[in-house]
Order: C-alpha cells, then sequence, then structure tokens
C-alpha cells in the first residue's frame, strides 16, 4: 500500500491553496488504492499554517519548525525532505506544481536517486503501481506514463485535484527533529524584494483578469484591467506581450513562462489567445473574452466571447457591475 508524503507550501508562514491539491491527490490514491499520507510543512513560526492542515485527513502533520529553515532555501529543504522520506518509509512524495516545488523537489529526488513527474493530472492504480497522466509541451499533449523505481516524486496540477473532505478529527501534530549544524549551506539567502499588491494572487484567486496587447500603456491596464478586478475581488494577469513592452512585471504573466492559473471566472481583455498564453489558463471553470478581433484564436476556448473596443466594452460593464 502506499505511503504518501505531501509537503506543503506557505508564504511566510500563510498556507498556499494549491497544497490542498497535492493533499487532495494523496486523499484520491489512499481511497483507491490504501495506505495512508502525512503532510510536510517545513519553515519558522508556522505553527498556525500547521493548524489549518490538520482537518482534512493526514495520519500527522509534519513540522520542522526551526530558524534556520525560516526562508525556503532548496538544499537545506530538500535536506530535510530527504531525512524525513526515508524516515517515514514514503513510496511517493507529492507537491503543488509550483516554482517552489520546480526548485526543491528535484533535489530531494535527487538525494533519494528516485524518479520524478511533473504537472501531473491524473492517477490512477495499476496492480501494485500507478499510470499518471501529465500536461506536456504547453498542454498539447496528454502523456500517459509510469515512473520506476520504489521511490516516486511528482508534482500535481491545483485544478486537476479537489482538496480533500473535512475529516471528522483533527490530525496529530509531530514535530521533525532536525539537526541546523548538519543542513547544508551551498546557498546563501541575500533578501526578498516584494510589492504589496493589494490584490489576491492570480494562482489562488477564484476570479482572474488578464490584459494583453490591446492595452497601450501601464495606466491604461491598471484603469481597466485592475479596475475590473477590483469590481470582482479577483487578482489580474497579463500576457506576455505586455510584459515585453514594459507595460506590466513579470510577476503578472500568465502562460508557458509565467503562472498556471485555474480561477473560477477567467475574463481575457485584449488577448488574442497564443497557445503559450492558453497553456496558463486552460484549466479555469468559466472563460470570457473580450476583443475586438472575430477571428482571434481566444474565442474558440471561451465559453462567453464579447466582440469590440476594450475601451470601450471595460468601462460599461465596470458601470453596470457597480449597479
Amino acid at each position: 500500500m502506499p505511503k504518501i508524503l505531501v509537503i506543503a507550501e506557505h508564504d511566510d508562514g500563510q498556507l498556499k491553496l494549491a497544497t490542498l491539491s497535492a493533499m487532495g491527490f494523496a486523499h484520491k490514491v489512499c481511497a483507491e488504492a490504501g495506505g495512508a499520507y502525512d503532510v510536510l510543512i517545513l519553515g519558522e513560526s508556522i505553527s498556525a499554517a500547521a493548524e489549518l492542515l490538520r482537518g482534512y485527513g493526514a495520519a500527522s502533520v509534519l513540522v520542522a519548525d526551526y530558524a534556520a529553515l525560516k526562508e525556503p532555501l532548496a538544499d537545506k529543504y530538500a535536506h530535510v525532505i530527504d531525512e524525513v522520506a526515508r524516515a517515514q518509509n514514503a513510496t511517493l512524495v507529492v507537491g503543488a506544481a509550483s516554482t517552489f516545488s520546480k526548485d526543491v523537489l528535484p533535489r530531494a529526488a535527487a538525494l533519494l536517486d528516485a524518479g520524478m513527474i511533473s504537472d501531473v493530472i491524473e492517477v490512477r492504480p495499476e496492480g501494485g503501481d500507478f499510470i499518471f497522466k501529465r500536461v506536456m509541451f504547453a498542454g498539447n499533449v496528454i502523456a500517459t506514463v509510469k515512473l520506476a523505481g520504489a521511490l516516486k516524486f511528482l508534482t500535481v496540477r491545483s485544478a486537476a485535484f479537489a482538496p480533500p473532505p473535512k475529516a471528522a478529527g483533527a490530525s496529530p501534530i509531530t514535530p521533525v527533529a532536525v539537526d541546523a549544524g548538519k543542513l547544508p549551506s551551498q546557498i546563501e539567502y541575500v533578501g526578498r524584494e516584494a510589492k504589496v499588491a493589494g490584490r489576491p494572487d492570480s494562482t489562488e484567486a477564484r476570479v482572474v483578469v488578464s490584459g494583453g496587447r490591446a492595452l497601450k500603456n501601464a495606466a491604461d491596464f491598471e484603469r481597466l484591467i485592475g479596475g475590473l478586478a477590483d469590481v470582482l475581488g479577483g487578482a489580474v494577469g497579463s500576457s506576455r506581450a505586455l510584459v515585453d513592452s514594459g507595460i506590466t512585471p513579470n510577476s503578472l504573466q500568465v502562460g508557458q513562462t509565467g503562472k498556471i492559473v485555474a480561477p473560477d471566472l477567467y475574463i481575457a481583455v485584449g488577448i488574442s489567445g497564443a497557445i503559450q498564453h492558453m497553456a496558463g489558463m486552460k484549466d479555469t471553470k468559466v472563460i470570457v473574452a473580450i476583443n475586438k478581433d472575430p477571428e482571434a484564436p481566444i474565442f474558440e476556448v471561451a465559453d462567453y466571447g464579447l466582440v469590440g473596443d476594450v475601451y470601450q466594452i471595460v468601462p460599461e460593464l465596470m458601470a453596470r457591475l457597480k449597479k
């Protein structure tokens, strides 16, 4: 039976909702193939985040709470994951498909000489093993793969797995012993620059409004895209074209080389629908497209489409929504 170790992700103590999707994957596997799963969270002053993890049926919430783990340095985190995976006799180590997991999990897999696959969207038991489906080539290919070895590492797309149901009881919290003196120190933490956006993160928001080439400057982007997002209580996103032109920062980019989002509602304003952009938002539940070009590829995937000038349509839309 599988023994799964889920790696929780947080931002300075604030739990990332994508972690619940990774737990949803673990819950699905255990429901179909038996076994149990634990959740490991690393950092400093993370008791509140650990508490949030207790209500979803994990066998245990493993907490490595140390000052040396305050910053998510990949060499230190991979070392702890290595030791915990060995101690728990894990057969699957799972994280959400994110920049955090891309940085940390391959290092831990290498320490354990284990194989790894990313962007898993489906799993099914087969004999004593598992068959996985994963996204490749910007979503153009869905590969069905089998991963060799007794221990497997993987990341899962958050849109593919719902959070596990709430459990009747709370999972026990188990402290993880970490010898800070033995942690590797190849990576040095220098600092962090973060801009206070005042809006939700696009990877966790229920509504995302994204702007594309139709926006002429940063002021128009903030007025139209930011304004519509604020009316809907959503996050903002951007196409690569606006990032390349310097209108929006790279942190807002949605797409193959940007963020992968899967909100309930995605409003694409002035976005043509290049395949690289679609790879970042195709798992959205409802897609709304606004574009003056009726032949824009975005309309092929949109649930609702409106042909017209975004400079006219978006202000009218905001005015009606405010009423």
